[in-house]
């Protein structure tokens, strides 16, 4: 059987002379973000801390109370500007899909490739900002949102 290489592993040791590997890739620290929010009978996009251009988003989780009847929630962005300045449009789901929040629970947001896992966030000084949106119906209750990710 054949020996293959990462392109990490390959910038490590197999190319002469060795290239850089961004901490974003390997040996960065780990870093946390949370936010909590008071949901009062309302139907929102909840805009709940920025991660900062350059970060490497690698798992979260949503946690809720039961936010009432026919309600949803979602983890995605708001619109925000990327580091090349153009304009990135909002997208409510890019890390969870709508799903229902009528009963209390703890679900992981951002767990494949396809919904943003090991995406590295591209955007100006400001950062993106995370949204939790609560749609389907007014909801009132807790909403708590953890990401981790690594930048340097």
């Amino acid at each position: 059987m054949a020996t293959v290489y990462s392109v990490q592993k390959t910038k490590w040791d197999q190319n002469s002379p060795k290239e850089f590997i961004k901490p974003n890739e390997h040996a960065g620290r780990v870093r946390v973000s949370y936010a909590l929010y008071e949901a009062s009978a309302e139907q929102s996009d909840i805009e709940m801390f920025n991660l900062p251009n350059g970060a490497r988003i690698l798992s979260g989780e949503l946690v809720h109370d039961a936010l009432g009847a026919s309600t949803t929630l979602s983890v995605g962005y708001a619109a925000h500007t990327k580091a090349d300045g153009t304009a990135q449009a909002l997208d409510v789901d890019e890390f969870k899909a709508a799903a229902a929040s009528t009963s209390i629970g703890t679900v992981d947001i951002a767990a494949t490739s396809a919904l943003g896992k090991n995406s590295v966030v591209d955007a100006d000084d400001t950062g993106m900002p995370i949204t939790v949106s609560l749609a389907g119906a007014n909801g009132t209750g807790t909403v708590e949102l953890t990401m981790y990710w690594v930048l340097d």
